[in-house]
């Protein structure tokens, strides 16, 4: 399940937790399948399905966290061991439904809304890695500023192991070397 995976370490002291990581990071990954891409609707979700979820994930909370808290919680987790966790889910996902397939789509995205022209900060770029036949993501790489999706794309091939594979690319990756 799911929450095998999500066993990434808690960044807060052990003091008065009420709401264990494990419960929140799911919470929030079925509140962002049902179109909750902000703290705050990803809060409305919880408090909306509450007890569904407590029976579902096997929950010991007495109450839905709060949007503060909520927000606190998600926004404190390490997205380099998040990010591991989500390859490890997806890689051992794409190895037991694997039907021998070859294709990968490499596409990298702006993420809309990411920039700040007050810090003079340009808008964040993620390279994705996707098993076409399966559907599944295998990977995410964030872009850099100084630099481009080639070399992120070669070191994300080289992090997964993926040989003998059949690639669509952007042309941008026709590029030869001067």
């Amino acid at each position: 399940m799911l929450s095998d995976y999500l066993s990434i370490p808690d960044h807060r002291r052990p003091q008065g937790l009420r709401y264990d990581l494990c419960g929140i990071l799911f919470a929030t990954i079925l509140a962002c399948i049902s179109d909750a891409y902000s703290y705050r609707r990803i809060h409305s979700f919880i408090k909306i399905h509450f007890t569904e979820l407590k029976n579902l994930l096997g929950l010991s909370w007495k109450n839905p966290p709060s949007y503060r808290g909520l927000h606190k919680i998600i926004s404190g987790v390490n997205a380099i061991e998040f990010e591991q966790a989500f390859r490890k889910y997806s890689a051992d996902l794409y190895n037991n439904i694997s039907s021998n397939s070859f294709v990968l789509a490499c596409d990298g995205k702006a993420l809309r809304g990411s920039f700040d022209n007050i810090q003079d900060k340009k808008m964040a770029q993620l390279l994705s890695v996707f098993a076409v036949d399966e559907r599944i993501i295998l990977a995410h790489h964030i872009i850099d500023e100084k630099t481009n999706e080639i070399p992120v794309f070669q070191q994300l091939i080289t992090e997964l192991g993926l040989t003998g594979k059949l690639f669509t690319l952007d042309a941008m990756h026709c590029q030869k070397k001067p």
